[in-house]
């Protein structure tokens, strides 16, 4: 079975006999780029460069010691015959192992490749000092259209389809990794030479309000900083089933220790095919090792009236996952929330990432984003990827965060908070289904700072997925029309009778 990692691995070796001859022909694009490296490089110190290619871009950095890392032996063994008075080395950037550290550490091109951003910026820290100065460079996706075609036409050279990153999540990941970003720019809106012109383009118009979004290249510059220590926090970990037998065992065994103490709870409703008795094995088997707990979502003679109605089907409760979470909730004793869906499609091991925001006070709502890392065949259907993006730029304005993913089951919060939440529930309504919603414009109300923590979207292996999709659709419309009218049009309505 071929793994992202080494698809990655084989592309960039064979990618090594003719990676020069491709910068060659896109010399302009790369003499720019190590300008602009070179620019925030001081001559004659000590630079690590991650995804180091031929090593060109290193050897523009003009370090006194030099050292060059990539995934590719091809790129690396490339590199050490052009540069032989520099180190290069044939290692993972995700799993580091190296022993000094560094003034400087340059990732340019890189992180759009990396399966988790998250965890290599954590490891980085091993190499830096206090003063050390990581410079990350990334393209813009405003371009990808441009450059799907120049690789169509043979103008550029292919690469498979990378991590979906704008400035914003570049910036989360730093801040959720513990770097402070020190400067932040955008170059090259011509990335062709042409006389005169290119340097218009590239050094006056890219730099414009008019034209800043339309560049191709985005970069930032950090530094790394203590930030304050992680309190020794209570987990909860809220999963809602419906039908979801198959999936029991990998669920409790994959959810990991969090913190002081994890609790697992499963709220079923009214499942027909064995779930609970499943989730009764697991508690007994996991005596003593795994704290897990079953809560009913309805009493068990309901629940004998709606099986009866609803025999073997799979569709959610009219109660819906939004009332399981919120029992759920109600029966946690853990200081940290966490909703994770039992169809693990949003992979167990994340959650400790989850728990790190909220432990750090990094943020007082953690919302799980599947719109970063590239998703797993078929764990996503068109449709839903749109609706998905049509939410997000809704919600981005009505909550006045960036939200990129409004739909991403997994979300974690501090129980206080939680309370605040639903003592003021009834200001928006209680008719969300999912509990998404209800969750994200409360928290916004409460002016809770919301973090994405981007995760690895994966395939559900077994059962069937909850959601009507046309349904729901138009009832989030509905919800969505309503936080419109409670935080927007009230607010202009004040503002203008204010006025007058």
């Amino acid at each position: 079975m071929h793994t992202r990692k080494s698809i990655i691995t084989d592309y960039f070796n064979e990618a090594a006999l003719t990676r020069d001859a491709w910068k060659a022909r896109n010399s302009y694009y790369y003499s720019r780029l190590e300008k602009i490296i070179a620019a925030h490089v001081e001559k004659n110190r000590s630079v690590l460069e991650l995804g180091c290619g031929t090593g060109d871009l290193l050897a523009a950095a003009r370090p006194s010691r030099g050292v060059g890392i990539d995934i590719s032996t091809k790129m690396v063994e490339a590199a050490q015959r052009k540069y032989p008075k520099f180190t290069f080395l044939a290692q993972d950037a995700e799993s580091l192992d190296l022993s000094e550290k560094f003034d400087y550490i340059i990732i340019s091109d890189l992180i759009g490749h990396l399966s988790d951003i998250w965890g290599s910026l954590k490891n980085l820290h091993s190499v830096c000092h206090k003063d050390t100065k990581v410079i990350i460079t990334y393209y813009n996706f405003v371009w990808e259209p441009v450059l799907r075609l120049a690789e169509k036409l043979n103008l550029k050279m292919r690469q498979g389809y990378q991590n979906w990153l704008g400035r914003q999540d570049i910036r989360n990941f730093l801040y959720l990794t513990d770097f402070s970003v020190e400067k932040e720019g955008v170059d090259i809106l011509l990335p062709k030479r042409v006389p005169l012109f290119s340097r218009v383009c590239n050094d006056y118009l890219s730099q414009t309000m008019l034209f800043r979004w339309a560049s191709l290249l985005q970069y930032f510059v950090a530094m790394p900083y203590s930030s304050q220590a992680e309190q020794s926090l209570a987990c909860s970990v809220i999963v809602p089933t419906r039908n979801e037998r198959n999936n029991i065992d990998d669920c409790v065994s994959r959810i990991p220790a969090m913190g002081a103490h994890t609790e697992i709870i499963f709220v079923d409703g009214a499942s027909t095919d064995g779930t609970q008795e499943k989730i009764e094995e697991a508690i007994i088997r996991q005596k003593g090792k795994k704290d897990i707990k079953l809560v009913n979502q309805v009493p068990s003679e309901q629940e004998k009236r709606i099986n009866a109605i609803d025999g073997n089907r799979v569709t959610m409760l009219k109660l819906g996952k939004g009332d399981a979470v919120r029992k759920g909730f109600d029966k946690a004793s853990g200081d940290i929330l966490m909703i994770l869906d039992a169809d693990l499609t949003v992979p167990p091991e994340d959650l400790p990432k989850f728990y790190h925001a909220l432990a750090s006070k990094k943020a007082d709502f953690v919302n799980g984003s599947r719109l970063v890392y590239p998703l797993e065949d078929e764990a996503m259907p068109v449709v839903n990827y749109f609706g998905n993006k049509f939410f997000s730029l809704l919600f981005t304005w009505l909550l006045e965060q960036p939200i990129k993913d409004t739909l991403c089951g997994t979300k974690a919060l501090r129980k206080k908070d939680y309370e605040a939440i639903k003592n003021g529930r009834s200001y928006f309504g209680d008719f969300d289904p999912f509990g998404d919603f209800d969750l994200l414009f409360g928290a916004a109300r409460q002016k809770m700072k919301i973090i994405e923590m981007p995760i690895a979207y994966k395939r559900r292996r077994f059962g069937y997925t909850k959601v009507q999709v046309y349904k729901h659709g138009l009832l989030l419309l509905k919800m969505s029309f309503i936080a419109f009218m409670k935080l927007k049009l009230r607010k202009w309505l004040f503002i203008f009778i204010r006025k007058n």
